[in-house]
């Protein structure tokens, strides 16, 4: 029985049209550009496998060029609790790249995605040496601080409407990922996994944020209409 190459052995080059994806690409300078390009790889994982997975050591930080991928952890009862999802623009994993530390979570995606791989002594390499990409991973910690803080106050929503509203909040959040514009591909389903709703809870939620013209549901996504609405809306 042939066993199917890992993620990590799936790894190739960027195509051009690849890299114009990468946001903070920009930022560096050509000499900077040319030291980095030839080391990033992407990989195309698959439902079922792991970007990241917990306590694996850090080898590269990691970002969406395509697809949807979730961060999540299992507590001591097995059970799953998922913390965000990541749509494409969007870097991870910078802090515990930082400090070369070991994951403390599970990355996995929720449908055939391209995730692009910085190894993580590039990554320090451009720390050191990079001011435009200094900024842009200080720009990224702090609003990743902010969508934690928001995540813990989740917790305490028994609203679906809310909880759903706050969610796409953090997944349009034009910051961390960039690559999302006003139109988020997702279905319900995969909208179900990321906030721990069911289906049809998810279903009722959006058809309420859709009356209150905060989105509009599309063919295969949803539209956004009123960011900051998501963000402070209140339902009775």
């Amino acid at each position: 029985m042939t066993q199917t190459p890992s993620v990590h052995q799936r790894r190739r080059a960027p195509t051009a049209t690849e890299l114009q994806e990468i946001p903070w690409m920009n930022l560096l300078t050509a000499q900077e550009r040319a030291q980095v390009i030839p080391q990033l790889v992407v990989s195309d994982p698959q439902p079922g496998d792991y970007v990241c997975r917990v306590g694996r050591p850090v080898t590269y930080w990691f970002g969406v060029v395509s697809g949807l991928l979730k961060m999540s952890s299992d507590n001591e009862n097995g059970q799953t609790m998922t913390f965000t999802g990541m749509p494409p623009g969007g870097w991870f994993g910078e802090g515990t790249a930082l400090k070369r530390e070991s994951y403390r979570y599970n990355i996995q995606p929720l449908r055939p995605s391209l995730v692009a791989g910085l190894p993580v002594d590039t990554f320090h390499w451009l720390i050191d040496h990079s001011l435009g990409f200094n900024r842009f991973v200080m720009n990224q910690l702090n609003e990743r601080l902010g969508q934690f803080i928001a995540a813990r106050e989740m917790d305490r929503m028994n609203k679906p409407e809310m909880r759903l509203a706050r969610h796409l909040a953090a997944l349009f959040n034009p910051v961390l990922f960039s690559g999302v514009g006003e139109v988020l591909r997702i279905t319900q389903q995969e909208l179900a996994y990321l906030v721990g709703l069911s289906r049809q809870r998810v279903n009722e939620a959006l058809k309420v944020l859709e009356m209150h013209q905060l989105i509009r549901v599309e063919y295969g996504g949803l539209r956004i209409l009123d960011l900051n609405g998501l963000r402070t809306a209140q339902f009775m």
